[in-house]
């Protein structure tokens, strides 16, 4: 296992649309060393573009900070259903450190993926399982957090950016 780099915003990487990982693909080595860079960043969700692998994989682990590890490898992953109820939270980004910003997102999720052994899963996501889930899906899309802002809010949050030493 291994730390790797995390590209840092505005890398070119992070605005390209990730690929479909071919059914059966060995990703063992590649989910290894992301959930050790996530753990050591420290985050909470880190997507294949962030690190330079332009594939539809990410992983999370939305509790680990509070209690018990529950780390979850996505693979090819789709957002099947957002709920029309939408929710508020504070988003951070390991490829934006420093800044945050509040960012409305639909409150609940149902999201298909397969894990590290190609199994199929399908769960209704809530909270900062959504959220976290919702962030991560944008890297696969060429998305980050700061395409959601309005312009006076992107620019604010850029310049907290830059001071931060972007």
């Amino acid at each position: 296992m291994a730390v790797m780099e995390i590209l840092r915003w505005p890398d070119p990487t992070l605005k390209t649309a990730a690929e479909t990982v071919e059914q059966g693909t060995d990703l063992g080595a590649l989910l290894s060393d992301m959930f050790e860079t996530m753990y050591d960043a420290p985050g909470r969700g880190l997507a294949a573009p962030q690190v330079g692998v332009l594939k539809r994989v990410f992983v999370m682990d939305c509790t680990w900070k509070e209690g018990p590890r529950s780390p979850r490898a996505c693979v090819n992953p789709e957002i099947l259903w957002r709920s029309d109820e939408i929710a508020t939270h504070e988003e951070g980004c390991l490829s934006i450190p420093g800044v945050v910003a509040s960012l409305p997102r639909p409150a609940r999720v149902r999201m298909r993926w397969h894990d590290a052994d190609w199994a199929l899963h399908e769960a209704e996501l809530s909270g900062f399982e959504a959220v976290c889930a919702q962030h991560e899906f944008d890297h696969l899309e060429g998305r980050v957090y700061l395409d959601y802002l309005s312009p006076d809010h992107r620019a604010e949050v850029l310049r907290a950016y830059e001071e931060a030493g972007a």
